[in-house]
């Protein structure tokens, strides 16, 4: 198994095994049970994403998309933040 992606928290974790098994590509999450012991703490380091050997230049490219996903998501949040007049962005 490789590392597809190191993630931020465990529901970036979770989106992208999502992404990728919707790609029919199978994925684990290591040290998603980690996150309990370092409590509030970023996840950084202990949670990533792992895919075999075979599926992984094809999870690189999932991973960029749900990765540019998630910061256009951030960035709307941030202007909205912002701008309280400003329309809330839709996620789906």
């Amino acid at each position: 198994m490789r590392i597809a992606y190191r993630a931020e928290t465990l529901i970036d974790a979770h989106l992208v095994k999502d992404a990728l098994e919707r790609a029919d590509i199978p994925a684990f999450i290591s040290g998603e049970y980690l996150t309990g012991a370092v409590g509030q703490l970023p996840a950084l380091d202990y949670v990533a994403v792992l895919v075999s050997e075979a599926s992984l230049d094809a999870a690189e490219r999932i991973v960029r998309e749900v990765e540019r996903s998630l910061a256009e998501a951030r960035l709307a949040m941030d202007e909205a933040d912002e701008d309280p007049d400003a329309p809330q962005p839709a996620f789906g």
